[in-house]
């Protein structure tokens, strides 16, 4: 890719040095590089006010955020080359973590690739672009992942919202094999068929897995109510734990759907129930109805998507955990989580903690999860650190309030 300069104001190159790899459009001296002279997606080499050089990144003068820093060395520009070591950077990594090959391949920035997100489903690839800069080198990115894992398949999933903020078109498109329908993927003892193609995000949610794993410490438990439960891999962990029975909540047919053949599929049907609706809508009808669950799980999709949701957004997390906790049975566990950015984990905490106060429960929090490995955190970039999930109990003695 051609780079032009892309200057600085003074003293704004402080975060980049520190690790961050964003700049956002104030920080941009435009007399001496005019953001209205830029294409999105072109490639600039990132120059400090008094002319410090900071790396190689691409530029969108449409976005909030209109560059990304991808190459801190001089050397190593944006290409074929630096694409092919990254993608086995990544590799590596995954194959130290995963005996079998369903993870996570490249999250973003996290590896090194900001706007690049791929997940496998052994020789299958989703790939989700997601911002100009990473769809101007589509062919590039294709090429490296087709010469470092020889797949037999590779779906574009470029349906993410994203896009659109970045000026982009939204569609499904099989670039390598056509689309195979469901495939299966272990977690555990279990077995899904996912749908790379079709289903939320890229066909699962890897970044929980670990947390998934992590509820079976806290051994069976007798009734579980699962919430936004998508394929069911939360509620049929528990099943699988010996529980006797497991209530699915989605506002998706095709999830519930999706649910009952899982359950089939793993010899469980017998043990569940789907509830189809709107979340809040469901949990009140249960409440109203005078239910009590020994787990509440509650995995949610991202409440707070930018940042001025963030009041509305986090008040949705105090409903739907208010909720939640005045159907948990004394001694119970609540697992909840958030994987809205924009909210901290420490906010997070006191927006559960709040609930809690308004339902008169007494929590005690016994683990604090995060994103797998397969979602490697930036250090210097906090926004990469999205998902929190809360193992709390529920200690017996206190007085539920049902106050809506």
């Amino acid at each position: 890719m051609h780079s032009v300069p892309l200057r600085l104001k003074k003293d704004q190159e402080r975060r980049l040095l520190a690790g961050h790899a964003w700049v956002y459009s104030n920080e941009v001296d435009t007399a001496a590089t005019p953001l209205a002279d830029l294409e999105p997606g072109q490639a600039v080499e990132i120059i400090a006010q008094r002319g410090r050089w900071l790396g190689h990144g691409y530029a969108n003068p449409h976005s909030l955020i209109c560059a990304r820093l991808v190459s801190r060395r001089r050397s190593q520009p944006i290409g074929a080359a630096l694409l092919v070591q990254r993608v086995r950077a990544a590799l590596a990594l995954r194959e130290q973590l995963f005996e079998a090959p369903f993870y996570r391949l490249v999250h973003g920035e996290g590896d090194g690739l900001p706007g690049l997100v791929v997940d496998r489903y052994g020789d299958l690839l989703a790939v989700q672009i997601t911002t100009a800069g990473m769809d101007r080198l589509q062919p590039l990115v294709l090429a490296a992942l087709e010469q470092v894992l020889r797949p037999t398949h590779i779906v574009l999933r470029n349906d993410n919202p994203m896009r659109e903020v970045e000026g982009l078109a939204q569609g499904i498109h099989w670039v390598l094999g056509d689309d195979p329908g469901a495939i299966t993927l272990t977690e555990g003892e279990l077995r899904f068929a996912v749908a790379p193609a079709g289903g939320q995000k890229t066909g699962w949610f890897f970044d929980q897995a670990d947390n998934r794993r992590a509820q079976h410490r806290f051994g069976p438990a007798r009734r579980v109510l699962d919430v936004c439960c998508y394929l069911g891999a939360w509620g049929l962990g528990a099943a699988a734990d010996g529980a006797e029975s497991v209530a699915f909540v989605d506002s998706a047919d095709s999830a519930l759907a999706g649910v009952t053949a899982n359950a089939e599929r793993n010899e469980l049907a017998a043990r569940i129930d789907t509830l189809h609706g709107d979340a809040f809508e469901v949990l009140r009808a249960l409440r109203d109805d005078g239910a009590r669950f020994d787990r509440v799980i509650l995995d949610p999709p991202a409440f707070i998507k930018r940042r001025k949701d963030e009041r509305e957004g986090t008040r949705a997390y105090e409903r739907l955990n208010r909720l939640g906790l005045g159907l948990l049975a004394p001694g119970g566990l609540l697992i909840t989580s958030s994987c809205s950015f924009h909210l901290s984990r420490e906010a997070f905490l006191r927006t559960v903690q709040s609930a809690a106060r308004r339902t008169e429960h007494e929590l005690q929090l016994l683990l604090a999860g995060a994103q797998g490995p397969d979602h490697p955190v930036h250090p210097a970039i906090p926004e990469t650190a999205y998902l929190k999930t809360f193992f709390l109990r529920a200690l017996p003695g206190a007085r539920a309030n049902d106050a809506d």
